[in-house]
């Protein structure tokens, strides 16, 4: 079961409803257009860009990007000096573009449930568990910098 929650397979989730939607429930409603899809390529090529760079990250301080594990360091350099939670805006980013590039406009809804849940599901535990591992380095981080922007 921990293998199946895991951030991707909730944006692959939340990709498919907007998938759906846009299908069979669009009610002629629409945003296509150039602008859109410059933007959807945009916050797509964004939201891969800080997967990248977030996964350097752990990897450069080898330590677990698996987000119910316990991590052996805690990573404060590169992205992760602008954002607590990379991974997760890529993520936001990604779902966003993708409801874009759908054209799946009632999906829009969609956006701030995906952050709902990885905030409930994965961002409170793991700095709950960074703050139990980490204790005073985890608290000036988290006065420093932003968990999302």
């Amino acid at each position: 079961m921990r293998l199946v929650d895991i951030p991707p397979v909730w944006l692959v989730g939340f990709a498919v409803l907007a998938w759906l939607q846009s299908r069979y429930l669009s009610l002629g409603l629409s945003l296509e257009g150039a602008v859109t899809d410059l933007l959807s390529g945009l916050l797509i090529g964004g939201g891969i860009l800080l997967l990248i760079l977030a996964a350097v990250e752990f990897r450069r301080h080898r330590t677990t990007i698996v987000p119910h594990e316990t991590p052996t360091a805690m990573v404060q350099t590169g992205i992760y000096k602008r954002s607590r939670n990379p991974i997760y805006l890529g993520d936001v980013l990604i779902l966003t573009g993708l409801v874009l590039r759908m054209d799946a406009v009632l999906s829009l809804v969609l956006i701030p449930i995906f952050v709902w849940v990885l905030e409930r599901r994965f961002i409170l535990p793991e700095e709950d568990r960074l703050r139990r591992t980490f204790r005073a380095d985890f608290a000036r981080y988290e006065r420093k910098t932003r968990r999302w922007l």
